[in-house]
């Protein structure tokens, strides 16, 4: 996919060195840079922050197989994203349609937390990934981390451009096309079970996704 990281990418120690442990202690994961997911050419690219150790760093697959992902691909099904069923792993014959679901990170970094170096590297491959979709419209960033990912790879100033959840923000123009941001809670196990994003919540973004493509 467009704008993916190498997968022997040796940019960041820190995070190498971590794949190298996790290679020991969980050698049937996949433990490395994880590829992008979805639509080749997308009107919307999903913006995480980071693979989950025993999510998509497990599966190699953005979002799949830990709760986040449970809760963003019904949504993205309820929404007819997808074809097929989810099913937790990376082999289950789902595709994705006019969605593509990225990280601004592509390594599990440790403690679920990146260092300022880390998003400074893997920064070219969502430039790449934003300037070759010709298609992309919408940008979704699940998170403040994320939303300040996305601002800086527009050169935009972050206390301009204020996360809240809903909150949509124009970007200007890209190559010829309009960029509009909006912004979601991330869908975390921890941000559900605080209550802090519900699924209406989730679903109610989706929503203006929708009345924003029409």
């Amino acid at each position: 996919m467009t704008g993916d990281a190498p997968v022997n990418c040796m940019l960041c120690p820190r995070l190498v060195a971590f794949r190298r442990e996790n290679k020991i202690k969980y050698p049937d994961f996949y433990n490395g840079p994880v590829p992008s997911f979805g639509d080749s050419n997308p009107e919307i690219l999903t913006v995480g922050l980071a693979p989950g150790l025993k999510g998509a760093n497990q599966t190699a697959r953005p979002f799949t197989g830990d709760y986040a992902g449970d809760l963003l691909f019904a949504t993205l099904t309820k929404f007819g994203y997808t074809k097929g069923t989810y099913k937790s792993v990376a082999d289950d014959g789902l595709t994705l349609q006019n969605i593509l679901i990225t990280n601004a990170v592509r390594c599990v970094p440790p403690q679920n937390k990146t260092i300022a170096e880390e998003d400074n590297n893997c920064r070219p491959f969502l430039i790449k990934q934003i300037k070759n979709y010709s298609r992309l419209k919408l940008i979704l960033a699940l998170g403040g981390v994320a939303h300040k990912a996305v601002l800086t790879t527009f050169g935009k100033k972050k206390s301009a451009f204020k996360f809240a959840h809903g909150a949509m923000h124009d970007l200007g123009d890209d190559m010829g096309r309009q960029i509009t941001l909006i912004d979601s809670y991330h869908c975390s196990r921890y941000n559900t079970n605080t209550g802090r994003l519900t699924t209406p919540m989730f679903e109610d973004v989706f929503q203006k996704i929708e009345a924003f493509l029409e």
